[in-house]
């Protein structure tokens, strides 16, 4: 103690001063309440921080499971979105091949469709000129007859007539005794 206070009079000359007695600087009753509030409160914020440590890290916990999930289900429906593609370039080739079928489908009837045309056409010119030389053949074989017939009328006399008609009864014999 005399220590202390040897050091309390060689301070007091500076200015500054060091009290030596505890009891009157209150500093024994200052380190009493300090380490009474330190082992009250150790305890209550020791529990509200053991509290708020497992509540942030059950949030974590919980934050990793949802990333987990949503990393699942991302690559669940990039697989779907590949699959996806997948089908639907199937899909645009098997229209395009199809669309090319149709089109040559098309384009072979078509031509089929103008051979057709193009006989027909020829069948109903060639029907339409017998027609015609038919026609013209009548006409010109009944023209023929009537200009024959006239001119026999005007030829035959009965007595043509006479000798035609026994000819042919001649013959007529003839062709009846063989």
């Amino acid at each position: 103690m005399k220590i202390l206070e040897l050091l309390g009079q060689q301070n007091s000359s500076v200015g500054i001063s060091f009290n030596t007695n505890f009891l009157e600087a209150n500093v024994l009753n200052i380190l009493l309440l300090l380490f009474g509030l330190i082992y009250v409160l150790r305890e209550f914020l020791g529990s509200m921080l053991a509290e708020r440590q497992s509540k942030v890290l059950f949030a974590i916990r919980e934050s990793e499971e949802r990333l987990e999930q949503a990393n699942v289900r991302l690559m669940e429906a990039e697989k779907q979105l590949t699959q996806t593609q997948i089908i639907i370039n199937q899909i645009v080739q098997e229209a395009e091949t199809t669309a090319q079928r149709v089109r040559q489908s098309i384009l072979e009837q078509g031509k089929l469709d103008i051979d057709k045309l193009t006989l027909s056409s020829k069948a109903s010119v060639k029907f339409a000129e017998n027609q015609v030389r038919l026609q013209i053949q009548q006409q010109i074989t009944a023209l023929a007859i009537k200009k024959v017939g006239f001119q026999l009328q005007n030829q035959i006399t009965p007595a043509v007539q006479t000798e035609i008609i026994d000819k042919n009864i001649m013959q007529l014999e003839g062709k009846l005794n063989l």
